[in-house]
């Protein structure tokens, strides 16, 4: 959690709100089928759900009140991988600090398997 002290009184903000901002700005761009999630049980890739694609993603707090984020993905054949992971990072970065105001120092994309 973050917390932040305005005129207001305090604001805090959790590990929910930027796993579900995350999720959304991801599954949002191009190329991209879903958030993924790898079962311990297991040890498969499992596509998740709308409602729980908070599960496919990590986040980091730093002393500085900033974030580092990690996420892993399922992205559809024939899509050229860096170019993707370099607009999920674009992308995941500005909606997260418009919405929140918090900076993200890093976004760390895993491509963990691909429809086909």
């Amino acid at each position: 959690m973050i917390q932040f002290t305005s005129d207001h009184g305090d604001i805090t903000v959790s590990s929910a709100v930027f796993s579900n901002i995350t999720g959304m700005a991801a599954t949002n761009c191009f190329g991209v089928k879903g958030m993924a999630y790898r079962s311990m049980t297991d040890g498969l890739v499992h596509l998740l759900r709308r409602e729980a694609m908070s599960k496919g993603v990590s986040i980091t707090y730093h002393d500085d009140n900033s974030i580092s984020i990690e996420l892993h993905i399922i992205v559809e054949n024939g899509v050229n991988l860096p170019a993707v992971c370099r607009s999920i990072m674009n992308e995941v970065r500005y909606v997260v600090t418009r919405n929140t105001g918090v900076t993200v120092k890093d976004v760390d994309v895993c491509v963990d398997s691909m429809t086909l």
